[in-house]
């Protein structure tokens, strides 16, 4: 395949185009970071507040839940692709790169609990094609899918620290095999690559933030048959959760599918009720139920004894059912809220007897994204080199599997629908059908 000149030059242009690929995603995840802080940090203290008060999600989702709707019900192809069917790699085209990229910055920063990886993948592969249709680069169906993994890849490799994770994670999500993983694995490797240099380069420059997750957690020690015990009892539990938090955003996609804008607008609304009862329960931030919990995340993993058992409890059953309805109704990726409740569970048990937060967390994060990706494969190696800890990789691989074999049981309920449309558009629909 290396002695095609046509592959050699889709090779070559796949490593050049991760270049501007990967500074605009840059500046869309610095953009995303920014708007967040502005929002949830600095506009309440500037109106006098210690954090935002009770109800200040009310407001922001139903300005995100109204956009998004518009978008959907508007705009080719409907701000991306429904959360709850997972992550997707095709599909995606120049004309739909602007419904993407407002439904993201219009969005995610007003307390949609979803995380940034699906736009981030929409615009990678959409920009690639964008600029391939400018060099008039030969266009082909093969040519294109290659093009929009690499620039998927090249988008996405720095969100999560390493390009190693961005390239397993769009082969795994291509679901090609044989021949055609060598094929794509090098343009996506190359480009993924790229794009991670190019992100480094610029953080340091610039000074700016991403929100590159990076949770810091303590070296942890070798692992000893509790922290295996009781991470093959967690796992399962994790999964259960996370399955089912999908089922109900499959539901939520159904109730959206008609009467797109008013619906979306109601389960937008119904997130920010659970935000709310969040805050008035425990007295805490709202934001660490809104948004992604990629931050708080963070948090919990340096201090998890900053909360108490109580509130530990009430931000994963508030962020679980907010973030089922944001799977259907809303726009974003699916992976940070899993991690975020999977390491919340691993927190909320470590004080098990034999536990450790470490192993705790990393099994309780391993198996809360497989069962969200159904990718194990990816699943390990985002949780591995997230953690950057080789003692945990045995807890972390054996908690995937578990979650990945019950997942796959368990009754997958709804199929999402294949399109959402307004009922002035249908009604336009059935009127032309009409002899």
């Amino acid at each position: 395949m290396l002695r095609r000149p046509e592959y050699r030059q889709v090779l070559v242009f796949c490593g050049l185009i991760g270049i501007p690929v990967s500074l605009i995603a840059f500046w869309f995840l610095v953009a995303l970071h920014q708007l967040e802080q502005l929002i949830w940090t600095d506009w309440p203290r500037d109106l006098g507040w210690k954090q935002a008060p009770w109800w200040w999600a009310f407001p922001l989702l139903l300005v995100a839940g109204v956009v998004v709707g518009l978008i959907v019900a508007r705009l080719p192809g409907r701000g991306g692709h429904i959360p709850a069917g997972g992550l997707h790699s095709g599909g995606m085209t120049k004309n739909a790169l602007p419904g993407v990229v407002i439904a993201a910055l219009l969005g995610l920063p007003l307390g949609v609990v979803l995380g940034p990886e699906a736009p981030l993948i929409a615009l990678g592969s959409g920009l690639a094609l964008l600029f391939a249709s400018f060099v008039r680069a030969p266009r082909t169906e093969a040519s294109a899918a290659l093009l929009g993994a690499a620039g998927a890849a090249a988008a996405i490799s720095a969100l999560f620290g390493n390009p190693v994770v961005g390239a397993v994670l769009l082969m795994e999500v291509a679901g090609v095999g044989g021949p055609q993983l060598f094929a794509v694995m090098l343009p996506v490797l190359l480009s993924s690559g790229v794009g991670d240099l190019v992100f480094t380069g610029f953080v340091h420059w610039t000074g700016l933030q991403t929100g590159s997750l990076d949770i810091g957690l303590p070296k942890a020690p070798l692992l000893d048959a509790g922290d295996i015990l009781w991470s093959l009892l967690m796992a399962p539990a994790v999964a259960f959760l996370i399955h089912w938090v999908f089922v109900g955003g499959r539901f939520a996609a159904g109730f959206v599918s008609s009467w797109t804008v008013r619906n979306t607008t109601l389960c937008a609304l119904g997130a920010a009720g659970c935000i709310a009862l969040y805050t008035v329960a425990t007295g805490r931030s709202p934001s660490e139920v809104a948004l992604s919990g990629e931050t708080t995340l963070g948090q919990l993993a340096k201090d998890p004894h900053a909360w108490s058992v109580g509130a530990l409890v009430a931000m994963m059953v508030f962020k679980a059912i907010g973030y089922s309805l944001c799977l259907g109704s809303l726009r974003g990726g699916p992976v940070f809220p899993a991690l975020f409740l999977g390491g919340a569970a691993g927190a909320l048990l470590a004080p098990l007897p034999g536990f450790g937060l470490v192993p705790a967390m990393a099994a309780g994060m391993a198996a809360s994204v497989t069962a969200a990706l159904r990718l194990p494969v990816s699943s390990v190696v985002l949780v591995v080199l997230l953690l950057g800890n080789v003692q945990t990789v045995a807890v972390v691989v054996l908690a995937s599997v578990v979650s990945f074999v019950l997942t796959e049981l368990l009754p997958q309920g709804p199929r999402i629908p294949a399109f959402s449309e307004s009922p002035g558009g249908r009604a336009r629909r059935r009127a032309s059908s009409r002899p």
